[in-house]
């Protein structure tokens, strides 16, 4: 029997329905993957990673047992948080291979979360070993490390040269500081990021301004984020 011209526009608007509720479904797929990647590559840096100076400088204060290494990447202020997270960590880092491996990680990450805070940067956790890191970060680590400034020469423009050259010197006239005058070392990590920020392309007065920015891209993810489930609920509803 041949379907009447009522069944054949009410099985083309059930079809459309499908068809614009898988539409949506994969645009909301979309947004939260979209949403997803901005949100893992906001306020990252190479302190984030098990590779970076930060989790070395922990490991170094581990062997040790010393926490006066680690004590220069957090303010004083928040000298105290870390000082009882260490001491917790090496009471019980001899109990079991897990129990190192459980305590080890906390202390990373209690490192971490507090240094970020005191750069005004959300935590969101230490990446781990591998995670990729921008070329002009590792050259200026590869320049410390040898002394000079080849592994970044080419990286940089020539008309900024003079004032990364003067930026470096700082940084290695302050390097070899006694690791138990926490002073010193703050220092040194001042004249460190500052070095840092300049070989990545930040002019002096975008780096204060940074610290008052840094939130924004979490801002904007969040409200995206709940945008994308308002109206993607939303187009759902509709279209059931």
């Amino acid at each position: 029997m041949k379907p009447s011209k009522k069944e054949i526009a009410s099985e083309n608007l059930k079809a459309n329905r499908i068809r614009n509720r898988n539409a949506g479904i994969g645009l909301f797929r979309l947004l939260i993957i979209t949403f997803l990647i901005l949100l893992s590559n906001a306020a990252f840096a190479h302190c984030d990673t098990m590779d970076g100076p930060l989790i070395r400088d922990a490991r170094f204060a581990i062997k040790q047992n010393n926490v006066n290494i680690v004590l220069k990447w957090v303010r004083q202020e928040d000298e105290a948080e870390i000082k009882n997270a260490f001491s917790l960590t090496m009471k019980v880092m001899d109990l079991s291979p897990y129990a190192r491996e459980l305590a080890e990680k906390y202390f990373f990450e209690t490192l971490v979360r507090i240094h970020r805070s005191g750069e005004g940067v959300p935590f969101t956790g230490v990446k781990p070993s591998g995670t990729p890191i921008d070329e002009k970060i590792l050259a200026a680590d590869r320049s410390i490390e040898v002394g000079n400034l080849t592994p970044l020469k080419d990286m940089v423009p020539k008309d900024k040269l003079p004032e990364l050259t003067e930026r470096f010197a700082k940084v290695m006239s302050l390097k070899n500081f006694d690791v138990n005058y926490v002073e010193s070392g703050r220092e040194y990590i001042e004249a460190y990021v500052q070095f840092f920020k300049f070989a990545e392309g930040e002019e002096e007065g975008q780096i204060e301004a940074a610290n008052h920015t840094t939130y924004i891209p979490w801002i904007l993810s969040g409200f995206f984020f709940i945008t994308t489930i308002i109206f993607g609920g939303l187009f759902l509803r509709k279209n059931k």
